[in-house]
């Protein structure tokens, strides 16, 4: 009798080859995780302007070198990976948006929809730059919070998944977005009238 292929198996066991130093390994990487890491950025790009300056692929692709120059990926397994490379998209999408709004002394920043957790305002739209500077701030109230936040708007995991990359309960995870899409919309709110 043969036990079915364990579909995470490949990205798993390439994961903890590159995690123990193989440097080849980033190279057999990217075709196994290519498909989820666009979707998640085609995911973000949906509720861009049309002439945004960066496209899906571009941030693949430097998100995925951000992963890759680490000593360490960050975790042995694909949902750990997927949660770093969430992080790592957020980092390139507000550092491109900071040299944007640098490039143009102050014009119109990158907005962004936070569709897995909608801040309580109508507009329902948000300045990526200061949701990074809220998620930093977060990070120093409460780090799991931050991560909770990166893998469900990046990342687009599902409350199950966050649970698994956490490891914590799902009524947990439950609990805390429904606080920490609270803090968000405030910090998120209070931003924008200070600008």
């Amino acid at each position: 009798m043969t036990r079915p292929e364990d579909p995470d198996r490949p990205a798993t066991q390439i994961l903890l080859e590159l995690g123990a130093g193989d440097r080849e390994a980033a190279r057999r990487l990217m075709p196994v995780v290519y498909e989820r890491l666009r979707a998640m950025a085609g995911a973000y790009f949906r509720s861009q302007r049309t002439d945004h300056t960066l496209d899906p692929t571009a941030l693949v692709h430097e998100a995925f070198l951000k992963l890759v120059d680490q000593s360490r990926v960050g975790g042995d397994d694909r949902a750990h990976f997927f949660a770093v490379a969430a992080r790592a998209m957020r980092l390139v999408l507000a550092d491109h948006a900071r040299r944007k709004r640098s490039a143009k002394r102050g014009g119109e920043w990158d907005r962004v929809t936070l569709g897995a957790a909608p801040a309580p305002n109508s507009e329902n739209t948000l300045d990526l730059i200061a949701l990074d500077e809220a998620l930093t701030k977060l990070t120093d109230l409460n780090e799991r919070h931050a991560q909770m936040v990166e893998l469900r708007f990046f990342s687009g995991m599902s409350v199950d998944e966050v649970a698994t990359v956490l490891g914590i309960s799902k009524s947990t995870v439950e609990s805390d977005w429904r606080v920490v899409r609270a803090w968000l919309g405030r910090e998120l709110d209070g931003n924008r009238g200070s600008s």
